[in-house]
């Protein structure tokens, strides 16, 4: 049986396994789906080891997509651009192949939701991997301008600069920030402690879409705040975590699965429906 695993340290919580086993069952395809766990220091051996005892495919999480880009032999034209890779597979030809789903995740989550990107004025928060891997996807879509803001002002510039090349991106302080925007994406962690981006409540009227990256069984803290503010449309990364998933079985198999299904089973055991 073909054989796929999720690299990441933590990633006892991970919901790939879930995801993926759904997605096997759903598209009638034998395989099987673990985690596993090295230390910082040992992703290169495991990954190694992995591919020469069968493995077909690995998932990349953190902290290891930084590296994980420097280990394959063959990288996507998405993975050059992210700088990252969070999806590898062993082809026929023996070679390995780093790609990343990411943001292709994040944009067919947004589209999912009714959410227009073409023509919109979209503010990125964060600066870092999850912001790098969104940026090409959200500009392939066409918006009027993408601004990004980030507590490190200089590596907002800097990600400004390297895409620039792709569409309308900028980079502005969070205290120079100008509405309307018609999206707002959160791709900092700051919600894994509880903490918001430093953004004025007046940025946020009824007829925004609020994006966090991050999600749990509850709203995150960003969303609450954008709710209290009056926010109508609010939606948390776990769609995006689905669809990326749907991207990398994609890549593997060469044969999409169907998200909807997989997205309420996932909600249901993790008690948000």
């Amino acid at each position: 049986m073909d054989r796929y695993l999720v690299f990441g340290h933590p990633v006892r919580h991970s919901k790939s396994p879930f995801i993926h086993t759904l997605f096997a069952r759903q598209t009638q395809q034998e395989l099987e789906y673990g985690l596993a766990e090295p230390a910082i220091d040992e992703f290169a051996n495991a990954l190694q080891v992995f591919f020469a005892q069968g493995g077909k495919g690995c998932n990349v999480t953190v902290p290891f997509k930084e590296q994980a880009f420097t280990l394959v032999d063959r990288l996507s034209p998405r993975a050059k651009r992210a700088g990252a890779v969070n999806t590898i597979k062993l082809t026929d030809d023996g070679v390995l192949l780093g790609d990343n789903t990411d943001g292709a995740g994040l944009v067919a989550d947004l589209k999912s939701h009714g959410v227009t990107l073409a023509d919109s004025r979209i503010l990125l928060l964060g600066a870092g991997g999850a912001a790098r891997g969104a940026l090409a996807p959200l500009l392939a879509e066409l918006p009027s301008e993408l601004v990004i803001a980030n507590r490190t002002h200089t590596k907002a510039q800097q990600l400004a600069a390297e895409f620039c090349d792709l569409g309308p991106v900028t980079a502005q302080t969070y205290e120079q920030l100008a509405g309307p925007f018609d999206l707002v994406i959160n791709s900092t962690s700051a919600s894994l402690q509880g903490e918001l981006p430093p953004l004025v409540p007046a940025l946020i009227h009824t007829d925004i879409a609020i994006y966090d990256m991050m999600y749990g069984a509850s709203d995150t803290a960003f969303i609450s705040w954008a709710k209290q503010h009056g926010a109508r449309q609010t939606m948390d990364g776990l769609g995006m975590l689905v669809e990326q998933a749907a991207e990398a079985f994609t890549v593997w198999r060469g044969i999409r699965p169907g998200t909807k299904q997989v997205l309420r089973e996932l909600k249901r055991n993790l008690g948000v429906i």
